[in-house]
């Protein structure tokens, strides 16, 4: 009699981002079944809206300049790095068809800077693969006998799996998914899930009425900011960012937000300094500064000796009295060290990402969890972060294919 076929083994994925996709990939090729749940109405929300402005898809970064953007996490995050880097990254997708291109802040992106037409071509394979996909499925945890539980537009539903990769996000742009309504489910199970806090994220300083009505929206460029980190040394880096109706934010403040954030945390404040006029010497700035005013305006003055106005001089105003302001000396320091008080960062909601999540020491290396067999995790509900430029989407990816190949081997070493 001819032998009875082998029934694959069923692996569920929760969260259609992309380290969900790329687990799903990894695992069908491999030959397992595989579910894909999404809470969502579609797959990819995040990466749709991340892409809106210019998909950047990683950096060109070298190693390991480019694990060091994972701070505490660099080691862990360069094993993932080891399988799928940047230069992967940018070879997979040249696999769509699409060609990239290095920017002038060597952030990678697809030539035509779009993410749509990725996603489409990346689900499209995956279908056709034999993904099958569940949109407007939101994990609700296990249920007594361990299938997963779903809340669906027609009830509760549990499904029985042979392992599951969980990539459900952290805790920003809840509206697309991202809500971290799954920490609590993971917490019942004694999983160790570090709280979830802003990432990549503005502050808040308190600004007075007159700068909030007539600078909200303001790009601040080019400056160069200085702060301190937890072991009190300094650092200073050039970029731009844009006052707030609360504070302000931008792809400079992004970059510094680990170490504010953690200052805050520690002291209730963090201090923030930025050089106005780089570029220009203090005491070039005192001597064009101490010319004379001939019954010019300070404003006029300031604009005309050296080049000061709008928000920059708003901002002048804001940190000095009327009695400041006339010590030329004074105000050259302040143009150098504008001293900037942050005492809040803003809601996750408005994050761009996350921090916290499944600390990596509750995941063996294949990013199962130690006392979950079967169940692994991927992507931003890992407790790593990064700043903005590709290194987060580079590491979600590079998480998700290693959750997924490991997957894939337990399951092949599972009885049947």
């Amino acid at each position: 009699m001819p032998a009875t076929p082998s029934i694959p083994k069923r692996l569920a994925i929760v969260g259609g981002g992309p380290a969900g996709l790329i687990a799903a990939e990894v695992a069908r090729a491999a030959g397992l079944a595989v579910d894909l749940y999404e809470a969502k109405g579609s797959v990819g929300r995040k990466f749709l809206i991340a892409g809106k402005g210019g998909l950047n898809l990683t950096h060109s970064e070298s190693r390991p300049g480019f694990d060091a953007r994972y701070r505490e996490r660099a080691v862990q995050v360069g094993h993932w790095l080891d399988d799928f880097d940047g230069d992967a990254l940018r070879e997979w997708v040249r696999g769509f068809g699409i060609e990239t291109y290095i920017g002038s802040s060597g952030r990678v992106f697809p030539m035509d800077r779009k993410a749509a037409p990725l996603l489409r071509g990346w689900v499209r394979r995956l279908r056709e693969s034999g993904v099958a996909f569940h949109v407007q499925h939101r994990w609700l945890g296990w249920s007594d006998d361990g299938s997963l539980r779903f809340d669906t537009p027609d009830g509760e539903r549990c499904v029985v799996a042979n392992a599951v990769v969980l990539a459900m996000g952290g805790g920003s742009w809840p509206e697309l998914g991202s809500d971290g309504a799954w920490v609590e489910a993971l917490i019942e199970r004694n999983v160790d899930v570090a709280p979830l806090q802003p990432a990549n994220c503005g502050f808040d300083i308190g600004w007075s009425t007159h700068l909030t009505q007539r600078h909200a929206g303001a790009p601040l460029k080019p400056v160069v900011a200085h702060w301190h980190d937890a072991n009190s040394i300094e650092h200073s880096q050039q970029g731009e960012c844009v006052i707030t109706a609360t504070g302000i934010e931008g792809s400079l403040i992004y970059a510094l937000s680990a170490d504010l954030r953690d200052a805050i945390a520690r002291a209730g404040e963090a201090w923030l300094t930025l050089d106005l006029v780089p570029g220009r010497e203090l005491d070039r700035l005192q001597r064009d500064l101490g010319k004379p005013r001939s019954g010019r305006s300070l404003s006029e003055h300031l604009r005309r000796q050296v080049g000061i106005s709008g928000v920059k001089a708003a901002l002048l105003h804001e940190v000095l009295d009327k009695d400041q302001l006339r010590d030329v000396s004074r105000v050259a320091a302040t143009l150098k060290r504008l001293p900037l008080r942050l005492t809040a960062a803003r809601p996750i909601a408005e994050a761009i990402s996350s921090a916290g999540g499944v600390r990596l020491e509750a995941l063996d290396h294949g990013l199962m969890l130690r006392n979950l067999p079967g169940v692994f995790c991927a992507g931003e509900m890992l407790d790593w972060e990064a700043p903005t430029g590709g290194y987060l989407l580079t590491a979600c990816f590079a998480s998700g294919l290693r959750a997924g190949h490991a997957a894939v081997r337990w399951l092949e070493n599972e009885k049947a």
